[in-house]
């Protein structure tokens, strides 16, 4: 059954065979999450694609592709074609943004108002519908001509060019719909609207309107414009979209040893601030920290937004804790608390969860709009034997006092990282995705690689020194199949899966999937590097990886069961271009389509505007690579992965 967990006694065997061999013993000898029948993984029925590296997107051959949406494409009617030659910021900011990753289809009603959007949600409108795109990152060298090299491009960016690169950050809305000539982004849509690094935000929850909020452009702490490195996210069932900030850190340029206040220098430090970051606060004070050393301290953060009303302000919500996002993805159960879970998308960073104070109410919206807003911040503890506990992020609470350098709840939320470690949370391999499975009721977690991890540093959870492949746990909260007690402090945890080759010599690169042998694995069914995750209708699992081309292949997308026999038996469904990642796979509701990100296309040693490795979707020399988004779907109009 899910609920049991491999004996202390095991374990201990394991580790004295070594941690490497243990856990890929754990991760194909433990019972899935589920009712463990058979015949729930027999449905993935698709042809693999073989593992290759090109300059081409692939998928099996019964599946189309739609470009929808690229770099520079207009979100407006009657725009100008694209040429990044002349491209403004006040252009930019009416077109989609660089880098996309994170994707969340809002479905639309079509007799629903603005403003409307539990009712919206309801509708499961899988052919009209709000594509809400982020826009993680830019790249200088690839977007302008005349930068060399991507250091250059950090460095010497002009004014102008550090302005188009704001305006193409931040997060974007598309109308779409699926037409007689495949899904198409809906120009004319009151719905389409881009946010950007110039965005006005408000900041809410415990941290809002602290001193170590405030700046000379907003005294009060509780004002912010935009936001950036935009990675994953979530959706609400109320009809909102959560974008997080990621890699915040690199948009900051200074010293942190020259910052006056010790704790800000420290915590500078933590998100990689330094003198070489891209020039930005050049031309931006704001991102120089020896004009504004409080204003990274607005970054960090989970953002809110309302899609389905144009006119709404993003808020930005300290109540999930400040560190490196990648995302927090929501459990909502009628008249029980929200439980999120997120990631802090760094070496020997935590694993989160939040649980609000207040219950979901359908229907009940300015209600629910509070839930993300008063609740309490938890670090996961995975044990050794298999369980877990949740350590809850409150001041005044073990060692998270004044004389560890707490002065409230804000610096507990703001230092998040220092509290969860204080607090004895177990320091993983670089937690990306999280997220549950709406058909077992469990939550997986992405955890990618971790090469800094030293062989006196592995544990069960994560059991390999200098992992270079990644792998994946199962957690299973108190319960059973599909009505587990998620806001309960204590779980149980197994390996899911390992990733990599499960052939390979080093055992520190051995792959493990499921119940299977090594030999039943094909060729192209193993993968390295689980980055994001999403579940489809049936409750398969699909992991878009980041960093296969490190083992000689693209990366892409694999799907698997997570019961039954073939239960984390991986099958290789989409492969990128060279150079690219694929981020953000979203399926509409009745799971005939499936959108994914193709992000930074051709990014590679030597490729830049002017040479680039290839040119990526539109093979045109006169355009650079662009990163763009496709709507997949079968041909015959069967959901994708039958």
């Amino acid at each position: 059954m899910c609920d049991e967990v491999e004996d202390p006694g095991r374990r201990k065997l394991f580790k004295a065979l070594g941690a490497a061999t243990a856990a890929g013993a754990t991760a194909s000898l433990l019972p899935g999450c589920g009712k463990g029948e058979k015949s729930a993984s027999k449905n993935l029925t698709f042809a693999e694609i073989p593992h290759t590296l090109d300059a081409q997107h692939h998928l099996p051959e019964e599946y189309s592709a739609d470009l929808l949406l690229r770099w520079g494409d207009p979100l407006v009617e009657n725009a100008s074609s694209f040429d990044p030659a002349i491209l403004t910021a006040t252009e930019q900011e009416k077109r989609f943004g660089y880098n996309n990753d994170f994707i969340a289809y809002m479905p639309l009603d079509e007799e629903a108002s603005p403003g409307e959007g539990e009712r919206h949600c309801k509708s499961r409108n899988s052919e009209r519908g709000l594509l809400c795109v982020n826009h993680e990152y830019t790249q200088p060298h690839l977007m302008f001509s005349g930068y060399n090299d991507e250091y250059s491009a950090t460095r010497g960016v002009s004014a102008e060019h550090v302005a188009v690169e704001q305006a193409a950050c931040g997060h974007a809305i598309v109308e779409i719909e699926r037409t007689a000539d495949g899904w198409q982004p809906v120009l004319n849509s009151s719905y389409n609207r881009r946010i950007t690094l110039n965005t006005p935000m408000n900041i809410v929850g415990p941290a809002a309107g602290d001193s170590r909020l405030k700046t000379q452009a907003d005294p009060s702490g509780t004002r912010v414009f935009g936001t950036v490195g935009n990675c994953a996210g979530g959706k609400t069932p109320w009809g909102t979209v959560l974008i997080a900030e990621e890699g915040f850190g690199g948009a900051f340029q200074g010293d942190p040893d020259n910052i006056a206040d010790p704790q800000e220098s420290v915590n500078h430090h933590t998100f990689g601030i330094a003198p070489d970051n891209r020039n930005w606060g050049d031309h931006d004070r704001r991102f120089d920290i020896a004009v504004e050393p409080h204003e990274p301290n607005r970054f960090g953060w989970m953002v809110e937004y309302d899609p389905y009303d144009p006119t709404s302000t993003p808020r930005k919500l300290t109540s999930l804790g400040r560190f490196e996002h990648e995302g927090f993805t929501l459990v909502s159960k009628p008249n029980r608390p929200i439980v999120a879970y997120g990631g802090d998308d760094d070496e020997h960073q935590f694993v989160y969860r939040y649980v609000s104070t207040g219950s979901y109410q359908p229907n009940d919206f300015s209600h629910n709009r509070e839930l993300l807003v008063d609740g309490t911040l938890y670090a996961g503890q995975f044990n050794d034997d298999g369980s877990g506990r949740w350590l809850p992020l409150l001041f005044g609470q073990g060692p998270l006092t004044a004389e560890n350098g707490f002065r409230n709840q804000a610096d507990v939320l703001i230092d998040a990282r220092r509290a969860a470690a204080l607090l004895g949370a177990t320091p993983m391999d670089r937690p990306e995705d999280v997220e549950t499975n709406p058909l077992n009721d469990c939550t997986y977690v992405m955890l990618t690689k971790n090469k800094k991890r030293d062989s006196d540093e592995i544990d069960a959870a994560n059991p390999r020194s200098r992992n270079a492949t990644g792998h994946v746990l199962e957690i299973v909260p108190p319960g059973q199949f599909g009505q587990r007690d998620h806001s309960s402090d204590t779980f149980k945890w197994n390996t899911f899966l390992l990733g990599g080759n499960p052939n390979a010599e080093n055992p520190n690169e051995r792959g493990a999937y499921g119940q299977r042998s090594p030999g039943t694995i094909s060729p192209s069914g193993w993968f390295a590097n689980p980055d994001n995750v999403a579940f489809d209708p049936r409750g398969n699992m699909w992991i878009a990886t980041d960093g296969c081309e490190d083992f000689g292949f693209h990366d892409g997308l694999w799907a698997m069961a997570t019961e039954g026999e073939l239960r984390a038996a991986p099958k290789h469904f989409f492969g990128c271009p060279q150079g690219a990642e694929v981020c953000g796979p979203e399926f509409t509701p009745d799971g005939k389509t499936l959108f994914v990100s193709v992000q930074h296309p051709a990014d590679g040693r030597g490729s830049t505007f002017d040479e680039p490795m290839h040119r990526w979707p539109d093979q045109d020399p006169a355009l650079p690579p662009r990163p763009s988004v496709l709507a997949i779907y079968r041909r015959d109009g069967r959901e994708v992965g039958s």
